[in-house]
């Protein structure tokens, strides 16, 4: 159903981030009066402080074979593009088990031919919301550039790069002389890189959530600033949210989008989900001084510049802090430092640091599923580094779940059920 013609469905979202606004969006294609609850402003959410990057062909888990050896490394080195803080080393060990039985080749391979399913629909599942957004250049129509600093990082990564392109995501290897052509602001640096031909980026972040919830608004959907404290419920049913302030708002169907803040609804949900919240680091420089054409990733730096319309941001540097850890801003510093150290005219006089919790499950999966406790509450969670890729395509799925429509697209690899 595309008319939007009202189905009497009172349906709340939880979670105001990238996928819950998406989630929102969709249900309210199928008709569904639509409430979304989010404490922070329009756009103020964790794909704010991301890269920006539609990443369609990132489709390989983060837990690739060899990783085990890393884990002193990322204890004993904080500086690096992947740190482990060592007070939360206790209460991580046994997510990490989890995290490390899925390194292995045939759960590599069956992890990416699951995620691949997702993110083939991502820019036509975007199209359907970005058609009714007042600004049409939300998307950067330009491809992103992956370098290196020896062609060792290629052949490093040849294996998963062959799985990508047999998934159906291509790369083009570049040499020097392309890399200059493409990419001014590095020319001369690098000699060694990759095309990811069918990525794009955001024009901005913060921008491209805001235009997303400005169109829902102006289709009609409520957008409350408030913290949710728990589901109601009656004889396995939910029957509304409670807020913080003991406020209560009804529903006849809820969907959990909040997020590393999910966590709170689990027990409710009867979910158990090893969610762990992973902290992203981003540093934005509104005047860089520097033109970049496109989204570059620096494989061996760990992070990456993406131009957008507030400014150029650099980042992608992760930390596991465990439950409960701030962001430890002197991260987004280091990573200042290795951009300065790349491109040289970066003009640092006026920037802002920003962090961002990414909600990772061990196999690097998101859960798009009903809850078994509670049959007329959704869950999307669990989306890692890959919200603003996915929040579309999983705002599709969720508006299939809820109206009980077969999808082209297979839910079992993303059922909650999986971690038991």
């Amino acid at each position: 159903m595309n008319t939007c013609e009202q189905t009497g469905q009172q349906v709340l979202v939880v979670g105001g981030g990238i996928v819950g606004i998406c989630c929102a969006l969709y249900l309210q294609r199928d008709g569904h009066q639509v409430t979304l609850i989010d404490p922070a402003a329009p756009g103020d959410s964790t794909a704010k402080w991301s890269c920006g990057q539609l990443a369609v062909g990132e489709i390989i888990p983060l837990s690739k074979p060899g990783i085990l050896r890393k884990v002193p490394g990322w204890l004993i080195d904080q500086t690096g593009p992947l740190a482990l803080r060592p007070r939360a080393l206790p209460g991580l060990l046994p997510w990490f088990l989890k995290f490390l039985g899925n390194a292995r080749h045939e759960r590599i391979s069956e992890i990416a031919e699951a995620m691949a399913t997702l993110t083939r629909e991502v820019f036509t599942d975007y199209a359907r919301l970005l058609e009714r957004c007042e600004d049409r250049n939300l998307i950067v129509q330009r491809p992103i550039l992956h370098v290196f600093d020896s062609a060792d990082g290629i052949e490093h990564e040849r294996e998963h790069n062959a799985l990508r392109h047999a998934l159906g995501f291509h790369a083009e290897q570049l040499n020097a002389s392309q890399i200059a052509d493409l990419e001014p602001a590095i020319a001369g640096r690098f000699a060694h890189g990759l095309l990811l031909e069918q990525w794009r980026f955001v024009s901005d972040t913060e921008h491209f959530i805001a235009s997303l919830n400005q169109s829902f608004i102006n289709q009609g959907g409520r957008r409350l600033r408030a913290k949710v404290k728990c589901i109601d419920e009656s004889h396995g049913t939910a029957t509304g949210v409670t807020f913080d302030n003991g406020e209560r708002l009804a529903a006849t169907q809820v969907v959990i989008a909040a997020g590393a803040e999910a966590r709170h609804f689990f027990d409710q949900l009867g979910a158990r989900l090893p969610l762990q919240p992973v902290t992203g680091y981003q540093v934005l420089l509104r005047d860089p001084g520097v033109e970049f054409q496109h989204s570059v990733i620096y494989a061996d730096g760990g992070f990456c510049f993406t131009p957008m319309r507030r400014g150029l941001q650099i980042g992608g540097t992760i930390e596991f802090a465990g439950q409960g850890g701030e962001p430890d801003f002197a991260r987004a510093k280091i990573i200042l430092e290795k951009a300065k150290r790349m491109v040289p005219r970066l003009r640092t006089d006026n920037i802002e640091f920003g962090a961002g919790q990414r909600p990772l499950l061990p196999d690097t999966k998101p859960v798009i599923d009903r809850s078994a406790r509670l049959g007329n509450v959704f869950m999307a969670i669990g989306h890692g580094q890959l919200g603003l890729t996915l929040g579309a395509t999983t705002g599709r799925l969720m508006a299939d779940l809820l109206a009980g429509r077969a999808s082209t697209t297979a839910l079992q690899p993303f059922s909650a059920s999986r971690f038991g």
